[in-house]
């Protein structure tokens, strides 16, 4: 995933969530009778965690665990080293009231807040999301804008040509002839696409058939990522930087479009997956190798936070005010530094406004086994 640039809306399709009416879960042995102190600091590459009471967490009395435990259980799908033993008993508690969730969580985790080396708590919540476009299989006057899946040659040669190269070099597009996936209608979207790391295509077959499609990310061309919303800004060219706001301008601006694109030299490719009805449940999968959960997964710097970690996230701003139990599961280009999360929204063009527009100041809480 490719974090852009934002609790998800009311209309924000939900994963399939546990039957509140169910049997009550078998009993789950909360502590160990062994059970060591838990270390008062721990240490990661870019971060420093200090262990706080339960307390220290807003709102924690409040959150709907249930609704992260969906996500929970995709995170251990894949757990961690650290959170095998912890993943037996989640999935025992997944049909248990919210009150033993809780219970158990106080019992059996440690919250540490999560800060920079230097100390400071203080971050920023950013969001992302799946865009929903139509697309067609063959180039056509309408859909003309390519999406591509890894060229050939590929791992023979990295860095990979530019944006700009791949445009105007004869040898980038030979090697690109035949791995087109589906055309767009505009650069725009392909954009969004290339912001957001995936999405989801209504395609066109060449027989008229249409079906929903999803597109994931596959990978770079390996050159540096550079902000298209900051070269906007520096140029004087925009005050409002959000996703809205590029959106806004390119609009206004369509003979630049291609001046804008070639602003980043890295380019994203794809890569094809069928979208069941189960699957389109659920976001795509993140960097954990699980399917994200809208309002309950976040990508964060992994030297920071482990994937797989729960994580005590809150947020206040002019777009929502958010005291909640999420997953660490993906991670983004931008998204670096100790105290810093991109939160997934879910998909469609809702979701996609809020995405765009959300930019505030975060604090989080690492959830760890004693």
């Amino acid at each position: 995933m490719l974090a852009a640039c934002a609790s998800p809306p009311p209309h924000t399709p939900r994963a399939p969530q546990v039957s509140r009416e169910a049997a009550p879960a078998p009993p789950v042995a909360l502590v160990a009778p062994d059970l060591p102190a838990a270390p008062a600091t721990r240490l990661q590459t870019r971060s420093r965690w200090t262990a706080v009471a339960w307390s220290a967490l807003p709102g924690f009395d409040n959150d709907s665990l249930h609704e992260a435990w969906n996500a929970w259980l995709k995170s251990c799908e894949r757990p961690g080293p650290h959170f095998g033993a912890v993943c037996k008993e989640v999935r025992q508690l997944s049909m248990a009231s919210p009150e033993a969730q809780r219970d158990w969580m106080v019992s059996r985790l440690q919250p540490y807040s999560v800060t920079s080396l230097e100390g400071s708590a203080d971050g920023l919540l950013t969001a992302y999301y799946e865009p929903m476009l139509e697309a067609s299989r063959q180039r056509t006057r309408e859909f003309s804008v390519p999406i591509y899946q890894l060229p050939a040659g590929f791992t023979q040669r990295k860095p990979w040509y530019t944006r700009q190269e791949m445009d105007t070099l004869p040898a980038a597009q030979a090697a690109l002839r035949g791995r087109e996936i589906a055309y767009l209608s505009n650069p725009i979207d392909v954009l969004a696409l290339h912001i957001q790391g995936s999405g989801r295509l209504r395609v066109t077959e060449p027989s008229g058939e249409q079906k929903t499609i999803r597109v994931a990310f596959a990978g770079t061309n390996d050159q540096p990522y550079k902000s298209v919303g900051r070269w906007l800004l520096d140029q004087g060219l925009v005050r409002d930087a959000t996703w809205p706001g590029i959106k806004a301008w390119l609009v206004q601006n369509p003979q630049r479009t291609q001046e804008l694109l070639w602003r980043n030299p890295r380019y994203v490719f794809f890569k094809e997956e069928a979208l069941g009805s189960f699957d389109a449940a659920f976001g795509p999968r993140g960097a954990q190798g699980v399917p994200l959960t809208p309002g309950r997964s976040i990508a964060v710097d992994p030297q920071s936070i482990p994937y797989g970690t729960p994580v005590w996230l809150t947020s206040s701003g002019p777009q929502t005010k958010l005291q909640k139990l999420v997953l660490a599961q993906d991670t983004g280009s931008a998204i670096v530094g100790a105290v810093r999360a991109d939160y997934f929204v879910g998909w469609g063009e809702q979701a996609g406004e809020l995405a765009g527009r959300m930019k505030q100041p975060l604090q989080l809480w690492a959830l760890w086994p004693k």
